[in-house]
């Protein structure tokens, strides 16, 4: 699609007359599950069934995958969407919530949104034209790794899980928001200097639009133990080169993830198995 960026960033931005004026204020309609922060409004599905119709007007050939009501993820080309990601911290009035976009075709991300709609930035990415802030060029940083602060996401009611943030603890700061969306963007303009998920929460559609920022905004996206990246798979790093050439290169076995990542970990480790709306056990890998 050309100008693709011209077309849909309206679209994206069009979605803060429906979030901003209930930020804060909002009535739950629903807990996903009995955690505490996996909640729906009526403004996550509002702000969905806006982005479906709207896209549609734009692609009608271009099917839509949504948080809320889900789709069809077996086409070559999709737009895969979060309406509100960090959705507690929406209802709660905390400024670390996000709208999110990716465009998929062929398995890869072509074309990322993450819109900060409390702060009104807007941030994309499209492959091989770089990353931005509004309309200015962003870059991850170049900090070294011992003033490095690092996201994370897993698990920690699993021992193995917690050994390795607190592993992960010992050579760099670590940050956390419970809002992906809103760490991608801030590692991608260089205030973090990187993300590791392993044995995550969150699905697709939280991780697809970062990776991609983070990638065009000159940083290193791989799946743990390997060099390379498959949306599919949540076990992930983002990160500055520092960073990620720590994750790939320490020796000295002090570090519980860098050993994961020597030893093409893929998530195994975890066994990772999540129960979703249905019922059933969800893998950490989705397969399409």
């Amino acid at each position: 699609m050309e100008n693709i960026a011209e077309k849909v960033l309206p679209i994206i931005k069009k979605t803060r007359e429906i979030t901003l004026p209930h930020f804060g204020n909002i009535e739950i309609l629903e807990h996903k599950t009995k955690n505490v922060h996996d909640i729906v409004t009526k403004i996550d599905q509002e702000t969905e069934k806006y982005l479906e119709k709207e896209l549609k007007k734009l692609c009608p050939n271009i099917p839509f995958i949504g948080e809320e009501f889900g789709g069809d993820r077996k086409a070559k080309k999709f737009w895969l969407v979060d309406p509100i990601d960090g959705t507690s911290l929406y209802s709660r009035g905390m400024p670390f919530c996000t709208t999110m976009l990716a465009l998929i075709e062929n398995g890869e991300v072509t074309f990322a949104v993450i819109y900060d709609f409390v702060r009104d930035i807007i941030y994309h990415a499209e492959k091989g034209k770089g990353a931005y802030k509004n309309d200015v060029r962003i870059h991850v940083s170049d900090r070294p790794v011992s003033d490095s602060y690092i996201g994370w996401e897993t698990h920690l009611d699993k021992p193995e899980n917690l050994k390795i943030v607190l592993e992960l603890r010992k050579f760099s700061a670590l940050f956390k928001t419970m809002c992906a969306g809103y760490e991608y963007a801030m590692v991608a303009e260089g205030k973090l200097d990187g993300r590791i998920t392993f044995d995550p929460w969150g699905k697709d559609y939280d991780f697809a639009p970062g990776s991609l920022l983070v990638k065009e905004a000159g940083g290193f996206v791989t799946n743990l133990g390997s060099k390379n990246y498959d949306y599919k798979n949540f076990d992930f790093i983002v990160a500055n080169l520092p960073l990620y050439r720590l994750a790939k290169t320490r020796k000295n076995g002090s570090c519980e993830i860098a050993k994961f990542l020597r030893n093409s970990w893929r998530g195994s480790h975890c066994q990772n198995q999540r129960t979703d709306k249905s019922g059933k056990h969800s893998p950490n890998h989705i397969k399409e």
